[in-house]
Parts: C-alpha cells; sequence; structure tokens
C-alpha cells in the first residue's frame, strides 16, 4: 500500500462523545413508571481526540479493516501492525450516524469523518467523503463489549444506573466505570409487554428488538 507525504491532504475528524451516539439513534431509559427516559449511555473512548489527519494507506480513508492511532491532538490512519496501531475499523458508511447503518454491536467508539475535498493534491485522490467509522480497540479494555461500562450502543449483558428525571446512562458491570450499576439488561425484544415479569426497567436499544428489559441488581 502507498503513503502519501505530509503535504497531502488533512481530514478532521471528529469523535463525538455524546449520550449513546454512535451508530443507532439515541438510547433512553425507562423509569419505572414506564416513562422513556433520556440517554442510556454516554461513554467516550480513552485517547479520543478532535481531529484526524488521513495518511491513505488504502483507497478510503479508515476503511474496513484500517486501523487508527490515538494520539493527544489528532487520530491518524496507520499500519495495523505498527506500534502506533491502536484500533481497527470493524465498519464504515458515508454519509451521517443519524442517517445511516448503526455500527456493530461491541463497536468500542466511533469516528466521525468531515468531508474535506481540496482543490488540488499531489495524485488528485484526495478527497475525503463525510462519513464514519465504527472502531474496534485492538486491545483491552473494550467499552462495547457487553457490561463494559461504554460503546456507542447499549445491548443485552450491559448495566446502568439512573441519572435522575427517567434517565439512565452505562456503567460498567464490575462496578469499576466510576457508579455503582443499578440494573442489568437481560433481554432484547419488540414490545414492553414481550419483558418477562422481573422487569424493572426499559432501556430503548433501537434496531428490530429496541426494549431492552432490565433487572435490578
Amino acid at each position: 500500500m502507498r503513503a502519501r507525504s505530509s503535504a497531502g491532504v488533512w481530514g478532521l475528524l471528529v469523535l463525538l462523545g455524546v449520550l449513546l451516539t454512535g451508530c443507532q439513534s439515541p438510547s433512553a431509559g425507562v423509569a419505572e413508571d414506564g416513562r422513556l427516559g433520556g440517554p442510556a449511555s454516554g461513554t467516550t473512548a480513552a485517547g479520543a481526540a478532535p481531529g484526524t489527519r488521513p495518511s491513505a494507506y488504502g483507497a478510503v480513508f479508515l476503511a474496513v479493516d484500517e486501523c487508527s492511532s490515538f494520539g493527544t491532538t489528532s487520530f491518524t490512519e496507520v499500519p495495523c501492525a505498527g506500534e502506533r496501531a491502536a484500533a481497527r475499523v470493524v465498519a464504515r458508511h458515508d454519509g451521517t450516524v443519524r442517517d445511516g447503518p448503526r455500527c456493530p454491536a461491541t463497536t468500542d467508539f466511533v469516528l466521525h469523518i468531515s468531508e474535506q475535498r481540496p482543490a488540488s493534491d499531489e495524485d488528485g485522490d484526495g478527497a475525503v467523503p463525510q462519513g464514519y467509522a465504527c472502531m474496534r480497540n485492538l486491545q483491552p479494555p473494550h467499552p462495547g463489549d457487553p457490561g463494559g461500562g461504554g460503546g456507542p450502543r447499549t445491548i443485552v449483558g450491559d448495566c446502568v444506573y439512573s441519572s435522575g428525571d427517567g434517565q439512565v446512562r452505562e456503567t460498567a458491570c464490575e462496578g469499576k466505570g466510576g457508579q455503582e450499576p443499578e440494573y442489568e439488561v437481560t433481554q432484547a425484544v419488540a414490545r414492553r409487554a414481550d419483558c418477562p415479569v422481573s422487569t424493572a426497567l426499559y432501556v430503548r436499544l433501537g434496531g428490530d428488538r429496541p426494549v431492552g428489559c432490565a433487572r435490578p441488581l
């Protein structure tokens, strides 16, 4: 694979750390009275930085199976076998997260890529369309795993705690996330009526089974 010089195109990459924003519609918890609340998860990847510099190891910047580094000021596309590689792209989509497909369930974090179309560059191939990359850390920890306490999606096996006003936030089931877990999502179903009678909290998950049935811990 070929690499561009430092004079090549720069692509701005912003990692949004909003509550359960990632590869699905915003998730929300439901209070015990049945009211849907606000976001159910808001973990931002550790070491997240506001921008990135494309280095074009493939035809598409941060294509599936390519890797990024972690930096103090930017993310850069790097060879996956290199010492700087920190996370791998598990899915890549053009457009916006709101309008595009959801990331895989165990995605650790999402990189949002702003469109960059320079007037000229070395080889005329420097355009970077707007899109997003679903990332998985090469090494643990994996906040996107069930019970991991983060990631852009809330999935079965995750734990949450009440943050007030009928809202819940995700936290590590082992209690290492700074907040003690209060509920665990045990099932994903199509309707609240499909949850078991032991359900104490409903968490909005999105997808074709958008209701998470959570039991108290």
